[in-house]
């Protein structure tokens, strides 16, 4: 991942966060399937990703500018994780 870089810590080590680069590419992931289900018409967008997310059935995530095969990259249980410390810290 391009995201991914090291960090310079006390001059003695690097650290390498794998964390926030997978958050930030679930970010823009999730990101392209929402603009995707938008442009798409029909859908709620919202009500369509917690529908994919609670049940794991891609039919609830279009086709469209393959977002389906995009949000299968997305493990469930990090993204739920992300989301919920989002939530609570803003």
């Amino acid at each position: 991942m391009k995201d991914q870089q090291p960090e310079f810590d006390g001059g003695r080590t690097m650290r390498f966060s794998i964390k926030d680069a997978s958050q930030s590419e679930m970010k823009k992931i999730l990101i392209e399937v929402y603009d995707a289900l938008v442009e798409k018409g029909g859908y709620d967008p919202i009500n369509q990703i917690v529908g994919y997310i609670l049940s794991e059935d891609p039919g609830y995530i279009t086709n469209y500018k393959n977002a389906r095969t995009l949000i299968r990259k997305i493990d469930r249980d990090e993204l739920l994780q992300a989301l919920i410390k989002n939530y609570l810290e803003n």
